[in-house]
């Protein structure tokens, strides 16, 4: 496992080969020029690198006018009823309860007692200050008037859907989204339920639920980095990581109860889903929006360029609005021979298969969550889990000419998939931690629960 202090240190070597390298490749492009510096790849893969920004369809930002893809090769799919992105539907889709959700079926006792009391830990004490401290804050977002509320009865004129499109998205940015995308809001993406108070989920009591009712037809989604550099020094699971998640949680769901808010008061309808109050679940709602793919982790989906390094919430409204188109970046190829999130899982959530299975009425990896939800909320070598996001090809990188030119080479099927894993390898991406980027302290006998009392 990369997480050995051995392996770091046999590693050290050989990054610093690498950094060289790749400091030395740049100084060739610089004097030689772009192409010259990537004569070696195709000439597509040449002009990748030059236009590192892609295509985009749906209205354009004047802040941000063309999305960045980070290199990958990106076409675009039109939603239909047997696809969702490049995701296969094959049966009805049911929605299901917020409640049986992984963290909740921890919390209600549906799996192990270490698991529930864990995730009391993780959720109400947390085992990271820093971690703490950005989710005590996020809390203040949970409210149901900070998420919804009545639309102004006055409904303000607006431009048409495509300009207004344009707006939103310029908004979302100037808000400090690092990504943003408008897609049709899919009906089995809404829980049927939200999940009742702690007390009641302690006791495994669902009678107070409250059924989700809300359908409407666009659905704004934003997402935030968890900040590459931090990635790069994290083990991957260390005390830092529930901190990465808390921070993008908080700055997306500030972002969608700005949007919300603002949508309502030009007389619209508008609800914010973030991590302390979702009426639906994100996947569907990344791919719908034009911004992921669904990967081999099973539900969680992947950015051509941030990779698992995001964290989104989302606004469902009733705004006239031009939804972008789902994407394809190559991921299921890639991921049907890459792996590596699998291999370097330690709780052997992540499935080494190498097709797909039919699950709920579509098509995924047949990984597991409940494996994966118990190590996070009992982990005793750090306050959560990322691994997969870690060593994932996607998002496991500094930005250089080379790095953009891998991602491209990796985006055109299963051969160049292979390769650029290969490549990925050969180098130690995602196995190392960057001291020099490494800026937070560790206060590890906070980690094994076990140990404290309470």
């Amino acid at each position: 496992m990369f997480r050995s202090s051995d392996h770091e240190n046999s590693q050290k070597g050989f990054q610093m080969d690498r950094r060289k390298f790749l400091k030395a490749g740049v100084a060739s492009a610089l004097t030689a020029g772009m192409v010259g510096a990537v004569k070696v790849l195709p000439a597509e893969a040449a002009e990748a690198v030059k236009n590192v920004a892609g295509p985009q369809t749906g209205a354009k930002s004047k802040l941000h006018p063309v999305m960045d893809y980070g290199g990958s090769s990106v076409s675009f799919v039109e939603h239909n009823d047997q696809w969702l992105g490049t995701t296969k539907i094959v049966g009805t889709i049911k929605p299901y309860h917020e409640a049986d959700q992984g963290f909740y079926m921890a919390n209600r006792g549906k799996y192990s007692p270490e698991a529930q009391q864990g995730f009391y830990h993780y959720k109400f004490v947390m085992k990271h200050p820093f971690g703490a401290a950005i989710a005590q804050f996020a809390m203040s977002l949970m409210a149901p008037q900070m998420v919804s509320g009545q639309p102004s009865p006055q409904k303000l004129p607006i431009p048409d859907p495509e300009q207004m499109s344009q707006h939103i998205k310029d908004a979302a940015y100037f808000l400090r989204a690092d990504e943003v995308g408008i897609g049709k809001m899919p009906e089995y993406a809404y829980y049927t339920h939200k999940a009742p108070s702690q007390d009641d989920l302690m006791k495994d009591d669902l009678s107070k639920s409250i059924p989700v009712t809300e359908r409407l037809p666009y659905v704004i989604v934003v997402m935030i980095d968890q900040h590459l550099e931090t990635m790069l020094a994290s083990t991957g699971y260390d005390g830092i990581s529930a901190a990465q998640s808390m921070r993008s949680y908080h700055t997306t769901g500030v972002v969608a109860v700005v949007l919300a808010n603002y949508i309502r008061g030009l007389g619209y309808n508008a609800r914010a889903h973030h991590f302390t109050n979702y009426a639906s679940v994100m996947p569907p709602l990344i791919m719908a929006a034009g911004m992921g793919e669904l990967s081999r982790t099973g539900d969680c989906t992947v950015h051509p360029r941030l990779g698992f390094r995001h964290k989104v919430a989302a606004v469902t409204t009733d705004l006239p609005l031009v939804p972008d188109k789902p994407i394809d970046f190559g991921l299921l190829d890639f991921c049907r021979v890459c792996a590596k999130c699998a291999d370097n899982c330690p709780s052997g959530a992540i499935t080494h298969d190498r097709d797909l299975v039919e699950y709920n009425g579509y098509l995924r990896w047949n990984s597991d969550f409940k494996k994966c939800t118990e190590f996070r909320v009992t982990n005793k070598e750090g306050s959560s889990c990322g691994s997969c996001m870690k060593v994932c090809p996607w998002n496991s990188k500094e930005k250089s000419w080379f790095h953009t030119a891998g991602t491209w080479i990796g985006s055109k099927g299963e051969a160049s998939a292979s390769l650029l894993k290969k490549i990925d390898d050969m180098f130690g991406y995602g196995t190392e931690q960057i001291e020099r980027y490494k800026w937070w302290l560790e206060w590890p006998e906070r980690y094994d629960i076990t140990a404290l009392k309470h």
